[in-house]
């Protein structure tokens, strides 16, 4: 590699490991909280407390307007540049447009909360928490702003720092009021009082970080018209992007209460909700390339096509074989979570991970490079394309095949438009995918699973240790079969070496998997 991608490397490593650990961290937090919330209020409460938050978070998706992911790529492309000025005036423009629109939002919310209760909701007596949670919009809009600036600046340890903040202020203010005596009430503050604590926080942390940039001169001439023009020209071809994604699940919960029974909806919910488990690892992958693209916008296509290819590689050397282990362990996954009842849930989980499997084909950073580099109408034509086959097809299929019908129709979606972005970044942008490679990677993760497959279906073992034994032997093949099929190198352990050595915690669960590696690759 050469010294430039290294570091932005580098950069992307370290912010993604602090993107990832703080999710994980903050939602096992919501997570237990939810629990013991839903416990302390019922569920008939409990379902009063979630319908309260439909539409502030329905309303949320508007506040955007493209701006947050403008800010990541603007912020790190013009800091790459030396134009630091110009980076911290496009964040301040970036904070008065969300102000604007979480305003307005809010206000939105507030004044007609009793049309949406009542018609929305088909609950008017949720008039007053439906009020009392559109506070939450403006706090969420900037608390987004922040998180996005500190991306942009390669800051993702605040990132980690405000996620889990959020968490822990949410749950812990929650249970209290809840048990106190509060109920619905309470809870929603508790929500409330979560985005206060990250965004007043987030500021403080965002005001010593600029004020310290500020100290170090740059170069560039201020230029807020054309900033602030590029700013929107950029996020609005995103903030379609995020209406269409943003339309998707209303529609998709429409399409199941036509086609399909209660029952079937349940075990559906249950799957989707471990769908967490990859969202965990794809979200800080596709945060974190949005502002290495940007850094190498500017530099010629070669290493431009070959940053893109790494990180394909490296994506897929992750999620495929994470995707693998969630099909070949759906059931016992799902049983050890919800119990034996669920039994279509890992059906529907098994199918659903199949999207995941178009990683190798860009499906998690094609995106991200497209925002990268400037061109977001090709990110709306690729989320463009996957709505309208949607929208399309899942009626007909749900109609005829149910929950299968509804996630055959989303996977053909994104086949869709994962291969026309694909194309497109080959052909245009010379972007390199390294077939050969990527290939090599899905042999790898079918063959790791030959073992735990065959433990599953011939050793009776109680559900936890199955799991743990089957887990540690597929990952235990995985390593070896890579440097054994050449997907890694020699070169490349030493690269990942020097790279995750700027993050201790990573570097302690790396560095005995690549020196194994090594020894592989020095035997063979």
């Amino acid at each position: 590699m050469g010294n430039q991608i290294i570091k932005i490397a580098e950069d992307s490593t370290r912010s993604g490991f602090y993107l990832f650990s703080g999710q994980v961290l903050s939602t096992i937090i919501l997570a237990a909280s939810s629990i013991l919330i839903a416990r302390l209020l019922g569920p008939t409460l409990y379902g009063q407390y979630t319908l309260a938050l439909v539409t502030p978070q329905l309303l949320f998706i508007f506040t955007d307007l493209g701006i947050s992911q403008g800010i990541i790529k603007f912020t790190a492309s013009l800091r790459v540049k030396g134009k630091l000025n110009r980076a911290i005036k496009t964040v301040k423009y970036g904070f008065i447009i969300r102000l604007s629109t979480g305003i307005a939002i809010f206000a939105l919310n507030f004044i007609f909360a009793d049309s949406f209760a009542a018609i929305l909701l088909q609950r008017p007596e949720l008039t007053f928490y439906v009020r009392i949670a559109s506070i939450s919009v403006f706090f969420q809009a900037i608390y987004s702003t922040v998180n996005s600036t500190f991306v942009g600046f390669d800051k993702t340890e605040y990132n980690a720092i405000l996620t889990n903040l959020q968490a822990a202020s949410k749950a812990l203010i929650s249970i209290i009021l809840v048990v106190l005596g509060f109920e619905i009430f309470g809870a929603i503050i508790g929500h409330i009082i979560g985005y206060v604590a990250a965004t007043v926080s987030g500021m403080l942390l965002l005001m010593i970080m600029l004020r310290k940039l500020l100290r170090h001169k740059s170069k560039g001439i201020d230029d807020s018209r054309s900033d602030i023009k590029n700013l929107l020209r950029y996020g609005a071809p995103l903030y379609v992007s995020i209406l269409l994604t943003g339309f998707i699940p209303l529609y998709r919960n429409i399409i199941l209460a036509f086609f399909v029974e209660d029952i079937d909806i349940g075990n559906y919910r249950a799957a989707i909700n471990f769908i967490t488990l990859l969202t965990m690892f794809s979200i800080p992958i596709t945060t974190a390339l949005l502002p290495a693209f940007s850094k190498l916008n500017f530099t010629n296509d070669s290493k431009l096509g070959r940053f893109f290819e790494l990180a394909n590689k490296y994506t897929s050397i992750v999620v495929i074989p994470l995707t693998l282990v969630m099909i070949i362990f759906s059931k016992e996954i799902v049983e050890l979570i919800y119990g034996p009842t669920y039994t279509l849930a890992p059906i529907f989980l098994a199918m659903y991970c199949l999207v995941y499997l178009l990683t190798g084909f860009g499906y998690l950073t094609l995106m991200s490079f497209y925002n990268g580099i400037g061109k977001t109408k090709l990110t709306l034509q690729m989320n463009l394309i996957s709505f309208l086959i949607f929208t399309v097809l899942s009626p007909v299929f749900t109609s005829m095949y149910k929950v299968q019908g509804l996630i055959a129709a989303f996977i053909m979606a994104n086949i869709a438009s994962t291969l026309y972005g694909a194309y497109i970044a080959k052909e245009k942008f010379k972007a390199e995918f390294g077939l050969r490679t990527i290939m090599k990677i899905y042999i790898a993760s079918f063959i790791s699973a030959i073992p735990p497959i065959a433990i599953l279906h011939l050793i009776c073992l109680p559900i936890l240790l199955r799991l743990i034994t089957g887990l540690s032997l597929y990952l235990v093949i995985y390593i070896t079969v890579t440097p054994i099929l050449h997907i890694i190198t020699k070169a490349e352990t030493k690269s990942i070496t020097s790279i995750v050595q700027k993050v201790p915690l990573m570097k302690i669960v790396i560095n005995p998997l690549l020196k194994y590696q090594q020894k592989i690759l020095k035997t063979k």
